[in-house]
């Protein structure tokens, strides 16, 4: 007999890709290829690793590596419909998409005699990003993914409580994003490169598009007068647009920000340990995987006030009013001054093992497959 087979699609690919979809399948589907008796076929999107970059498996992960265009509106639905048709070859007991948009395609794996589970990390309409038809699609995505799935995981109750209020199902299931517990990175050489001094800036990690607030963030830094500290933000548009162009191009003209591009790994950890506040100024979320990132290493964080960062339970005086560039100004300056206690260090860390748990996420996405599979 052999072992259970579970394809995952709709999403780039990893390791060392940006994005919180790709963090989120990596650290879970390898736990599984690890501990679990199951076979894990990632479908990557080619145009994401270069030749000598593609690898025939990862941490017990295989990967199939299939065309996909690099372009913005085109490369999920065509890698997704490619994806569907190739599974069928691959005879997997379960086909895994991840988010609304490649869940266009769940009629056709369905049609095509599939198990299907999805995982919706958001509704992605509601992202500036997306104009006109693309919502029509998104909304679309989202609409066969609940009615045809025959699995649903969300990541987090606001989702849960958001579909089961719009279309009426009831078996939705919540499995959060996580994290893994870090060691603080004590080395500070890497930070010469940027000018910058530990506990001496003000950190956030994101991609480059309007719902994550980035420009928010740069007019208020703009807003303090004589700062002491820098603003250091990681990340990059994953398709360079208008609005990526015209950030860089603040942030070039304001002194004391620095932008550091793409960071994984030992560098990333690095800003991290070194921060002295993480601020995220999204006007919209999934679970947002840099915030736990940042709670994980220790630091004092400052949020906007939408509903997915109040899942993550913080005190009152760690949110700001989103879009409110004056409040933001003025919530990093007391916030930075302000730091964090041993106590609330504390609270977060038991918060972490508890809840975010890579290990207890992976064993109930498993759950998942194998109520599915036996069914």
């Amino acid at each position: 007999m052999r072992k259970m087979r579970i394809c995952i699609l709709g999403f780039r690919g990893f390791p060392n890709v940006q994005g919180g979809v790709e963090k989120r399948v990596e650290e879970v589907v390898t736990r599984i290829a690890n501990n679990k008796d199951c076979e894990i076929i990632v479908l990557a999107r080619k145009n994401y690793f270069p030749k000598e970059k593609r690898v025939k498996d990862y941490q017990k992960v295989k990967f199939c590596y299939l065309f996909a265009p690099r372009n913005k509106y085109l490369e999920t639905p065509i890698h997704t419909f490619l994806g569907v048709l190739f599974a069928k070859f691959l005879n997997p007991d379960i086909l895994h998409f991840q988010a609304i948009g490649p869940s266009l395609f769940v009629p056709l794996a369905k049609i095509l005699g599939f198990k299907v589970v999805v995982t919706h990390h958001g509704p992605d309409y509601l992202r500036e990003k997306w104009k006109g038809l693309s919502k029509v699609i998104l909304r679309l995505g989202e609409f066969f993914a609940v009615k045809f799935a025959d699995k649903i995981i969300v990541v987090s109750e606001y989702i849960k409580d958001y579909l089961e209020k719009k279309y009426k199902r009831t078996d939705v299931i919540v499995i959060p994003n996580g994290i893994t517990i870090p060691r603080l990175a004590t080395s500070t050489e890497i930070l010469k490169k940027w000018e910058l001094k530990p506990k001496k800036y003000i950190f956030t990690a994101c991609r480059f598009v309007p719902e994550k607030g980035l420009h928010d963030l740069i007019f208020a830094y703009r807003k303090i007068k004589n700062p002491e500290f820098k603003l250091v933000i990681s990340g990059d548009a994953d398709h360079e647009t208008k609005y990526s162009r015209n950030l860089k191009k603040l942030a070039k003209e304001t002194q004391g920000v620095v932008l550091t591009g793409v960071l994984t790994g030992e560098l990333l950890a690095k800003l991290y340990s070194n921060s002295a506040l993480f601020v995220l100024p999204s006007y919209y979320e999934g679970l947002p995987i840099a915030l736990l990132e940042a709670l994980s290493y220790g630091l004092p964080v400052l949020v906007s006030n939408i509903p997915q960062h109040y899942e993550i339970p913080l005190p009152e005086f760690r949110y700001f009013k989103v879009g409110d560039v004056d409040d933001l100004a003025k919530k990093i300056v007391e916030l930075y001054n302000l730091g964090i206690s041993e106590e609330e260090k504390q609270r977060y860390s038991k918060l972490l093992k508890e809840k975010y748990n890579w290990d207890k996420i992976a064993e109930q996405v498993f759950e998942v497959y194998q109520t599915l599979n036996n069914s």
